[in-house]
């Protein structure tokens, strides 16, 4: 294939969703794996996937470089190798996961595509991954969750299942694929898995793997809730248990799980049938449970309508950690959440427990708190291991010059008192703002990220007095030949450091 024919190949690939327009409910939030089942039930899986390079734009590294749009993004610090990083996100156009690797501290990056199981059954049956995180252990082994939707060609959903990679390599290759938790049917479903694990020295529970998620079941308190799975043989094999009050309908989503620095487990997740952050914790390793507790009450239940989301809602998605280092604050628990003000805007609130998380400190912005109306969301939470600093990333919209709130960038605020104050102002740490409401007006809109946007979450990893936050943004859909403007690289992945 010659290079005109390359070029016109990958303008119609990456222009091909304009053609498949969908009906969206705008006053619903569907899960991140749906955009991705609307285009493949519809088309074929895009080839492509092979080694990724990396392209530096002023201080921000565009990890991706692939067409096509990626969204829902996570990054994570090898703490037995301080210059190895590993992330991940969603591919919309393709059926596996994509992981990224770099050896040299985020300044260049690889990229593999992280293994899928077969099909159910039948030659017309084919499944995808979803829902990226990933988490180094104290001896260099990385792990890779994820969900895998399985589906027939016009027969709808067939059921889910929760997914751990195993990489030995630092993300280079993924040799090792473990299985559990299969829901059937749409409506019985697994969703919004994060993964941890407890690389502290002194743990009695040192390099266990856990992983958190919500069994969603149409509100069927049997069935459903959040559930945490761990893992004592490097993610082998994992064995489940129930982490939220199973005495009502389950209606729970983005659980999250942290470790405390002597090996306390701890899960919260955003419980919205009751309209709180809630939070539970277990001392033996995530065998056991508490009851659960509540970290704060809170305005919006579920997600949030913004301007910068036109296909999409914000989802109310807490993000936590606690402090392992050896500083004044070691074994404090951080929750960071996105609410709605009184003034309609969303913003990122934080609070702090020094007893377990018996009691929890009245919740307090972490954000600039400036005259205009400006929404900020996704936001993701990371407590340095080393210093005890507690660091933030987070979208916001201050930057639109139209005060419209579409223009998106990502920020960074920072916490060196234990949580009580925040850095201010915040740090921009995105170089170019992006528009994912009408695309810079690039039509149709829908063409940049097929309805996904930036996805339900974005990750951040802190490690020495150094952050990592990572993000997608459309800076890159416009590349032009000979005049012609054509959406070659959509949604793209991005990093930088921040010291």
């Amino acid at each position: 294939m010659n290079r005109l024919l390359k070029i016109v190949f990958f303008a119609v690939f990456c222009l091909v969703s304009s053609r498949q327009v969908f009906a969206q409910n705008k006053t619903t939030h569907n899960p991140t794996w749906w955009a991705k089942y609307q285009y493949l039930s519809q088309n074929a899986a895009s080839p492509g996937g092979g080694p990724g390079s990396s392209l530096t734009v002023g201080s921000n590294v565009d990890v991706s470089n692939e067409c096509g749009p990626q969204s829902e993004t996570y990054i994570t610090l090898n703490p037995a190798s301080s210059k190895s990083l590993a992330a991940g996100s969603n591919e919309i156009f393709r059926d596996p996961m994509r992981g990224y690797f770099s050896t040299d501290s985020g300044s260049t990056w690889g990229a593999v595509d992280v293994p899928l199981p077969p099909p159910l059954q039948g030659t017309n049956d084919t499944r995808f991954g979803s829902d990226p995180s990933l988490v180094f252990d104290s001896r260099g082994n990385l792990f890779y969750s994820y969900i895998v939707v399985y589906f027939g060609a016009g027969n709808g959903v067939d059921g889910s299942q929760m997914a751990v990679a195993r990489s030995t390599d630092g993300g280079k290759s993924y040799p090792q694929l473990t299985l559990f938790g299969f829901q059937s049917g749409s409506n019985h479903f697994n969703d919004k898995p994060m993964i941890t694990a407890d690389s502290n020295p002194a743990s009695p529970f040192r390099d266990r793997v856990y992983v958190a998620w919500d069994a969603a079941s149409g509100g069927n308190a049997i069935d459903g809730g959040i559930r945490l799975a761990r893992s004592s043989d490097a993610g082998a094999t994992f064995s489940v248990a129930r982490v939220d009050n199973p005495s009502g309908p389950s209606q729970g989503i983005g659980a999250v799980p942290f470790v405390g620095p002597n090996g306390e487990v701890y899960v919260a997740w955003n419980d919205y049938k009751n309209n709180l952050i809630a939070f539970n914790s277990s001392f033996d390793g995530g065998v056991t449970w508490d009851a659960q507790r509540t970290i704060s009450q809170k305005t919006a239940a579920f997600d949030v309508g913004i301007p910068a989301e036109l296909f999409r809602r914000a989802l109310v998605y807490p993000a936590c950690d606690a402090d392992r280092s050896a500083g004044a604050h070691r074994g404090r628990l951080y929750c960071s959440w996105m609410d709605l003000t009184p003034a309609g805007v969303t913003d990122i609130l934080s609070s702090f427990s020094d007893d377990r998380g018996l009691t929890w400190t009245v919740p307090l912005p972490v954000t600039d708190q400036l005259p205009q109306l400006v929404d900020r969301f996704n936001q993701w939470l990371a407590v340095d291991p080393v210093t005890g600093d507690v660091n933030l990333s987070f979208y916001d919209t201050r930057n639109d010059p139209t005060s419209s709130r579409f223009m998106t960038d990502t920020f960074f605020t920072q916490s060196v008192d234990g949580g009580v104050t925040f850095r201010s102002p915040n740090v921009r740490v995105s170089s170019v703002s992006s528009n994912e409401h009408d695309c810079n007006g690039v039509f149709p809109c829908l063409a940049i990220d097929y309805f996904n946007q930036q996805g339900d979450y974005e990750g951040l990893a802190s490690r020495g007095g150094i952050s990592h936050p990572i993000w997608t943004d459309s800076r890159r859909q416009l590349e032009s030949s000979s005049g012609y403007k054509t959406n070659l690289l959509m949604e793209e992945v991005f990093t930088t450091t921040v010291k």
